[in-house]
């Protein structure tokens, strides 16, 4: 690699002392390189094994001959030689780049050795399993782009670099097959975690495809992938990008995404045959930190690092990895966390109590991951900050709990400062439940003495209100003296209150309306002591009006209690669900050693049973052409890949973590009911027809359905029907004034009962409207309205493909009506050019004769066979005319009285054609010989001449011009494309 700096120059270079790198200083500033990766190749084997590349070497790692401190033992495998131009010199940056072990062969061990020198080498190696070191074959090379992977047990996958083809090779490195691309700009492939599947990048795309079958299973977006690591049992993807990790299933649905701020340097699955990690715990590593996502989405940091490692095997608390150098470690970390969140989100709650019980969580993330997701109370275990206690009391409303926090706080903080504050949280809180008790005391802790008199109102104890009167005179409150005194309805207390506060106008006024008349006679002499006056006081206060005054008196209480009343429900707490799932971790930490064995070995033992069928189909046949060689003798790869189309997997029996859960007494407390799916989404779930689909809104699909069915490329002319599909589905009942109106779906299998998930629409259009289209069809063709009449049959063949049929004496006569309008369309355009060739003999002969071979009823044929036979005999080509009047005479219709005159005609020129016996011109029509009718140029294609088809309606079109174009008879669908033809049911 070379790098310039235009306008600048190179001065300086500088080396560090310790890593990788190299510093080169120009006029404007410097560039940090390195002279080549630092990655080691390496690869999972069978079992515990971990083959890797040190400088020239090719080492396989046992982890299960670990002794010690050792991460396990390193066995040489075989050595590798230099390749490219690089390998005559220092070789630098020509080491492996790629590595992929063969998982399907059990009776001998593969691996490809990739490299980027040159644009792209590898080198296949073979060694026995059984004496590794000792028996290597000479190793097989290629060119490829990027990694090769193995597809079955002798056969491998690379990338052609220059064609981007898909190339399967066997083990004798020969080219048995070559597979075109799916999508374009493919510049790498990874294994698919399953036989004959590979994952192809395409950009910013990453393609999950089946090379067997040729069929695209899953796509998903991922940005820069740098590798791809599946789970040990094969459930799970994850693919490692440059600044994130995708998670994803078998099928190549996202399940979750996260992005980093540094570069992702390596990744590995948690294979603990304990705990329930095993598959779902991923752990990575960037730069300088190892970190764990888990496929729920949630993620963390487990530790920092000194220096950057390459994660090859997670198990339990142990990592182990390889560093620069190529050298295995084994580093400890603590997962504590994250198989907490994963018990937490599998609702294992035994093992959840287990671990806040006995694990040291801690921290303020893992707090707000719990009041996140909904189990504040799980945190109050472990928590012991009076302040977080008390918000996370509230927030799971535990009020006891809350109220020790609070006191903690309140001695912490002193009676002043913050503590009142929280006392006022504490009695919103508690005004919400309803407690009462709580409310008081918080209000006589804060000291808000207005509230807690409303509190003594609302409750109805007058008794406490006066105390809260007699305390408010003693503080010398006159405005809390009169508030209580309106909350009693005391009017002597109001008027002392007024006539305390200097306001005398106001006290007169009150003792007056109030009937206090010794009280309003003293305040009387006290105004006009200080020379004030009351005249004309009275006459301010309007009585008898809307505006007069009123009596403010408090109502009656009628039910006195001290909290509201609430509907006791025993809600069940983690603590009892901690009873009920108590032996799940205790039973899996208690399981024999030779579970974890067959725990750790489950991915080598679903392998030998494909590889029992391999050696079973061995001897049949070993040419890769047939695909015998395949690890399910080329029947597997469909049936593997069925899970895409909505087929449930069939998995082994597992053991229900929540089964003790079930058996729990009902009264739990209420349990939301489970969300039911939308009539769309079950429409589209449960119908392949295109109807269905637009039905419920998907016109994405309802066209890709009919591109793929009948090579449907030319939607215009299906607008009309498409549109009616999705109209026709649902009805519009209007509402009340001012609301929206509803839409309610319409549903054709509901007619007993409402089919719940396995609902289908109604469509618009039905067999009985296609049979009026056909009719109508025939009525302008009787009467000689060929435009109606081909308008009629067309809109016939725009609404057969979005037609839904209900069984198969109905999906028959579909197709009938297919042919009938196909064969009138054909017969009109020909009798449009019959008109238009008017003056050539020849050709309007020709047109004639091919109009009378068109599948018409007998009352058309007859009417095609009389305008043939006066065409024929006009232009002195009479043996074609006898032709004809034959035909014509033996038409059933021809007996009747009707056609006397057609028949006494016909018979003439029967006899006047068999008198001349002779063509006046040479004609391309042989009548003996079957044909069919070329619907572009109208020519006959006779048997065995080259054509080719429309895969919707069938029209023929001799040679190959018109392969690709839009078929002139339907105006929708290309021709010459193979596809399964029309689709009639669900």
């Amino acid at each position: 690699q070379t790098f310039r700096r235009e306008g600048d120059r190179f001065w300086i270079l500088a080396a560090h002392r310790s890593q990788n790198l190299l510093a080169a200083g120009h006029d404007s500033g410097m560039i940090v390189f390195k002279l080549e990766r630092e990655r080691p190749a390496s690869a999972h084997g069978p079992g515990d094994k971990l083959y890797y590349v040190r400088g020239r070497e090719l080492f396989c790692h046992d982890y299960s001959r670990a002794t010690g401190g050792s991460s396990g033992v390193d066995v040489p495998i075989a050595s590798l030689r230099r390749v490219g131009q690089q390998a005559q010199t220092d070789g630098i940056g020509s080491g492996p780049r790629f590595l992929s072990y063969n998982m399907h062969n059990p009776t001998e061990g593969n691996i490809l050795v990739c490299s980027e020198v040159d644009g792209g080498c590898y080198e296949l190696i073979t060694f026995s399993l059984t004496n590794a070191g000792g028996s290597v074959t000479d190793g097989k090379r290629g060119s490829c782009l990027g990694p090769g992977v193995f597809l079955g047990r002798n056969r491998f996958a690379v990338l052609d670099r220059h064609k981007r083809e898909i190339v399967v090779k066997n083990l004798n490195n020969e080219t048995t097959k070559r597979v075109s691309a799916p999508v374009p700009n493919v510049d790498c492939l990874y294994d698919g975690g399953a036989s004959g599947r590979i994952i192809l990048r395409a950009d910013d795309r990453a393609v999950l495809f089946e090379v067997q079958s040729r069929r695209v299973i899953g796509e998903l977006t991922a940005p820069k992938i740098k590798n791809v690591v599946w789970s040990p049992d094969g459930s799970k993807v994850a693919l490692l990008c440059k600044y994130g990790v995708v998670i994803a299933n078998r099928q190549l649905e996202q399940l979750c995404s996260i992005s980093d701020t540094v570069r992702i340097k390596s990744g590995a699955w948690d294979v603990s045959p304990t705990g329930g990690t095993n598959s779902n715990l991923f752990v990575y590593t960037t730069l300088h930190h190892v970190k764990y996502c888990l496929p729920t989405g949630d993620t963390g940091t487990i530790r920092t690092l000194d220096n950057p490692i390459y994660a090859t095997r997670v198990v339990k608390d142990s990592l182990f990895c390889l560093d620069r150098e190529a050298r295995s470690r084994v580093i400890s970390i603590d997962t504590t966390e994250a198989r907490f969140k994963l018990a937490l989100a599998n609702k294992k709650y035994g093992q959840v109590m287990h671990m806040v019980k006995h694990s040291r969580l801690c921290g303020r993330a893992i707090v707000a991951y719990l009041q996140s997701k909904g189990f504040p109370e799980v945190a109050l275990h472990f928590v012991r900050d009076p302040q977080t206690r008390f918000r996370l009391a509230l927030a799971c409303g535990n009020i006891e709990a809350a109220m020790e926090s609070a006191f903690s706080l309140e001695q912490q903080q002193g009676a002043d400062g913050k503590s009142r504050d929280v006392w006022g949280e504490l009695g919103s809180e508690a005004l919400r439940q309803g407690n009462h008790q709580v409310v008081e005391m918080s209000y006589q802790r804060k000291k808000d003495f207005d509230r807690l008199s409303f509190l003594y109102m609302l409750t109805g104890d007058n008794e406490k209100l006066r105390k809260m009167l007699k305390i408010s005179n003693m503080r010398n409150d006159i405005m809390g003296r009169y508030h209580n005194a309106l909350l009693l309805g005391d009017a002597a207390e109001r008027v002392a209150v007024l006539e305390a506060s200097g306001n005398l106008p106001l006290a007169y006024i009150s003792a007056n309306l109030h009937g206090l008349d010794e009280v309003a006679e003293r305040i009387k002499v006290a105004i006009e002591t200080q020379e004030g006056s009351v005249e004309g006081l009275m006459e301010k206060v309007p009585v008898g009006t809307k505006k007069g005054g009123r009596l403010l008196q408090p109502p009656t209480p009628i039910v006195r209690a001290s909290n509201w009343p609430t509907l006791e429900i025993k809600k069940t707490t983690l603590e009892d669900l901690s009873a009920a799932d108590a032996g799940d971790e205790y039973e899996e930490e208690s399981a024999p050693a030779a579970a974890a064995d067959t725990g750790a070995s489950a991915g080598a033992a679903a392998w030998d049973d494909d590889f029992g069928m391999e050696d079973a189909g061995a001897g049949i046949g070993g040419d890769d052409d047939f695909d015998l060689g395949d690890d399910d003798m080329g029947w597997g790869d469909d049936l593997d890949g069925l899970g895409d189309i909505g087929g449930d997997d069939i998995a082994p029996d597992q053991v229900d973590d929540m089964a003790a859960f079930n058996e729990i007494s009902g009264d739990v407390g209420f349990q939301m009911p489970p969300a039911g799916r939308p009539p769309a989404g079950c429409w589209v779930a449960n119908s392949s027809h295109a109807a269905d689909h637009m039905a419920a809104g998907g016109a994405s699909s309802a066209m890709q359905l009919l591109h793929r069915q009948i090579a449907a490329s030319d939607f215009s002319n299906l607008k009309g029907s498409m549109l009616g599909c999705y109209l026709g589905s649902t009805v519009s009942l209007p509402g009340v004034p001012g609301s929206g109106s509803m839409i309610v779906p319409l549903m054709r299998n509901d007619a007993t009962v409402h089919p719940g998930n396995d609902s289908l629409p109604r469509t618009s259009s039905t067999m009985r409207s296609l049979v009026t289209g056909v009719r109508m069809g025939y009525k302008y063709f009787q009467t000689g309205k060929f435009n109606e009449a081909r308008n009629a049959f067309t809109e016939v063949l725009s609404q057969i493909p979005l037609t839904v049929t209900d069984n198969r004496s109905q999906a028959n006569e579909m197709k009938e009506m297919l042919e009938i309008c196909r064969e009138y369309i054909t017969a009109i355009r020909l009798k449009e050019a019959i008109t238009a060739a008017g003056a050539d003999p020849v050709r309007s002969t020709e047109l004639s004769a091919y109009f009378t071979h068109c599948n018409l009823q007998p009352v058309h044929l007859l009417l095609a066979l009389r305008s043939a036979m006066g065409t024929a005999f006009k232009h002195k080509n009479f043996i074609v005319a006898a032709s004809f009047a034959r035909r014509l005479l033996e038409l059933p219709d021809m007996r009747s009285e009707r056609n006397a005159d057609l028949r006494m005609k016909a018979t003439k020129v029967l006899q006047r054609s068999e008198q001349m016996a002779r063509n006046e011109h040479t004609l391309n029509y042989k009548e003996n010989t079957a044909f069919s009718i070329d619907c572009k140029d109208f020519v006959p294609v006779y048997t065995g001449e080259e054509c080719v088809k429309c895969s919707y309606c069938g029209s023929v079109y001799k040679g190959s011009s018109m392969k690709g174009q839009v078929c002139v008879t339907d105006g929708f669908c290309t021709v010459g494309v193979e596809t399964i033809g029309l689709v009639t049911g669900k």
